[in-house]
């Protein structure tokens, strides 16, 4: 079975571990989210992750509304990716003593979890729509526009001021 919970024989399966994963996810970056929040120092950048806290939380939801349409219980598979990436994230974080290189790092380690987010979000609308789920197609485009907007606004404040200030 591998990293899996259990065996990945059909396309379901896949499909409704890929939630899974992306559930679990989510609940790790809120926690991620909690602890980043605590230690930026940039003020538009402790509100950006404010407001993609929030953004969580209904993504979250979102999700739960998802496992309920398919008639399926809302749980998490372990996901060794996020997991990787929200270790890898501390472990710079906690290697900054400039608080501005700390916010970039931080900065950084928010989008390539927007990345990931970006990558799951958009193979889950697609294999909704494939397996002709719309209605959960749907709830999920809404979170992949989401990560998508955060993504942007993430670059536009490194570019106009975070990358500029460690610099």
């Amino acid at each position: 079975m591998g990293l899996f919970t259990s065996p990945i024989k059909t396309f379901d399966d896949l499909y409704l571990h890929t939630l899974q994963d992306i559930y679990y996810a989510e609940q790790q970056i809120t926690k991620g989210l909690t602890e980043m929040i605590g230690k930026a120092e940039n003020t538009a950048l402790k509100q950006a992750f404010q407001k993609h806290l929030g953004e969580t939380e209904q993504q979250i939801k979102r999700l739960e509304d998802a496992f309920q349409i398919l008639g399926k219980p809302a749980k998490g598979a372990t996901c060794p990716a996020i997991d990787g990436i929200i270790k890898e994230a501390r472990e710079i974080i906690s290697d900054c003593d400039d608080h501005e290189v700390r916010d970039a790092a931080m900065l950084a380690a928010a989008q390539a979890v927007e990345h990931y987010e970006i990558t799951r979000y958009g193979t889950l609308v697609s294999w909704s729509n494939q397996l002709g789920r719309k209605d959960v197609a749907a709830l999920l485009e809404k979170t992949l526009n989401e990560e998508k907007a955060t993504d942007e606004k993430l670059t536009k404040l490194g570019e106009s001021r975070v990358n500029k200030k460690a610099a």
